[in-house]
């Protein structure tokens, strides 16, 4: 079958939409472009199983809607699949409304937090075909394309049209495919190179993702713990032998593995001696997303031998109090200590908050920028990111923030979960406030005791190229919430 994995154009006075691959939502006037894993594995599969795929980032891409036609007719797909998310799930309805109007009898498939949080209210308001609830996108496209190429019985987690254009589903999701059974991501295929995050030191730089999604799995505000309700990685040997077909095939230089949390413990351990035996850690540097209650002393150090260097960690907030409705599983102590084990290894701390808690106060607020204060300023941590709190629909703290009536406007204006503005009701700040203190955290860069501390960093022109890239990153972020001011403002004044 013909099938198209696409991520279709999308216009908007805003900047470009952060969709691909994130757990978070907004929109950039620098952006990034973050590599897909999860539909990259799905257009691998297919094409593996010998089906014609083609894939389309549009926005990654660069492509306008004309082009964008093009590429639809000259192709004529038998099934669009695309990912979306709670703020552009309105504009995605409203393209597959095209989508059958210019091919007739295509058939469209759906993926995505949003989709995993509400099914039904897609198959009631668009003429999606096929809405998949499980994170596992590649195992259930496949599924779903042979089912309608050879027939084949749809597996658990799947809701589909019916013949009398209603809808039925195959029931909850249940993941079935093992990890390890998929092909490595075709990075022709997908255009990898598209992919990259600002700041990043060297290139080629590309991603991988042993895991779906986070060991830990149980914070309220993420929106994955919503599409996968249980983890599974693939052994670290699989993941070594990737990272070497990566060197080997296209030069690669830099990896960030994108997993919700790379593993601690034993497997680890498994992975930094693999990488060591293997000469990995020569020839590449290592990034990855982890949690502070993994680090030790020991375990520090072998991560730095074996060639890791940027750890985002989440830290959420300063508040013990937020941390513990969040169900974070973590204290204050352990954040300090596992940037000072981390940075003492010669590893590179990335913290990631938010604010605007619907429980959260002023001091409250204050409490987690003096926190990241401190650990800048300290040199501590490395790098941050700062964010508006989203309650996207699907999660917990969704579920929270409705049965308390903690959301300022009608919950279905999925528009508005889209970091310019607080979705939550605000306990002693107004809504300019919070995203004021968003990006309040972005001036830490800008302080003498940063600055200090990175450049002790410097020691070479790949360096220097490192922290210039970070800079223009930096005040990419600075001007995205001073443009999110502006546009309220405008919106204001236009009422």
């Amino acid at each position: 079958m013909r099938v198209m994995v696409t991520y279709p154009p999308l216009d908007s006075s805003k900047g470009s939409p952060m969709l691909t691959q994130n757990r978070q939502f907004q929109w950039f006037h620098e952006p990034s472009y973050l590599y897909p894993c999860v539909p990259a594995s799905a257009a691998t599969l297919l094409k593996e199983r010998g089906h014609q795929v083609v894939w389309n980032d549009s926005i990654a891409e660069q492509k306008d809607w004309s082009q964008f036609v093009r590429l639809l007719n000259d192709f004529q797909p038998e099934v669009i699949a695309m990912e979306t998310k709670s703020p552009v799930i309105r504009q995605h309805w409203k393209l597959i409304d095209r989508f059958k109007e210019m091919i007739p009898g295509v058939k469209v498939v759906l993926f995505g937090d949003h989709i995993a949080g509400n099914p039904i209210e897609s198959m009631q308001k668009s003429q999606v075909d096929f809405c998949i609830t499980g994170g596992d996108y590649d195992f259930s496209l496949e599924n779903i394309v042979d089912h309608l190429d050879k027939g084949e019985a749809l597996k658990p987690g799947l809701y589909h049209r019916t013949e009398d254009g209603g809808w039925d589903t195959t029931g909850p999701y249940k993941a079935w495919g093992k990890l390890v059974d998929l092909p490595w991501m075709d990075r022709d295929l997908t255009n990898a190179h598209l992919y990259f995050e600002k700041w990043k030191k060297r290139l080629p730089f590309l991603w991988t993702m042993a895991g779906r999604d986070c060991p830990y799995g149980k914070c309220t505000f993420c929106s994955w713990t919503v599409t996968y309700p249980s983890f599974s990685v693939v052994p670290p040997e699989h993941l070594a032998s990737e990272m070497q077909m990566l060197i080997k095939r296209y030069g690669a230089k830099n990896i960030f593995d994108d997993t919700g949390a790379l593993p601690g413990g034993n497997w680890l351990i498994r992975l930094c001696n693999e990488m060591i035996d293997r000469k990995i850690n020569e020839e590449v540097i290592f990034d990855c997303n982890f949690r502070f209650d993994y680090f030790t002393p020991k375990n520090c150090e072998l991560m730095k031998k074996a060639g890791f260097r940027k750890l985002i960690l989440g830290i959420e907030s300063a508040s013990e109090r937020t941390i513990d409705i969040l169900d974070k599983s973590l204290t204050r102590e352990q954040i300090i200590e596992g940037c000072k084990m981390a940075t003492k290894a010669g590893l590179q701390p990335h913290l990631t908050m938010m604010v605007g808690y619907p429980w959260e106060t002023r001091e409250d607020a204050y409490e987690t920028l003096k926190l990241a204060r401190y650990l800048m300023h300290n040199g501590l941590a490395h790098h941050l990111q700062a964010t508006v709190v989203m309650p996207y629909p699907g999660t917990p703290l969704f579920d929270l923030c409705q049965r308390n009536g903690w959301i300022r406007f009608d919950e279905t204006a999925y528009e508005r979960y889209d970091m310019t503005e607080p979705v939550c009701v605000l306990t002693d700040m107004d809504e300019e406030e919070v995203v004021q203190m968003a990006g309040q955290f972005y001036k830490l860069f800008l302080h003498p005791k940063f600055l200090a501390h990175q450049l002790t960093h410097l020691n070479s022109l790949e360096d220097l190229d490192y922290m210039t890239r970070g800079a223009k990153a930096i005040w990419g972020h600075i001007k995205d919430f001073a443009a999110i001011r502006s546009w309220d403002q405008g919106q204001a004044q236009a009422k």
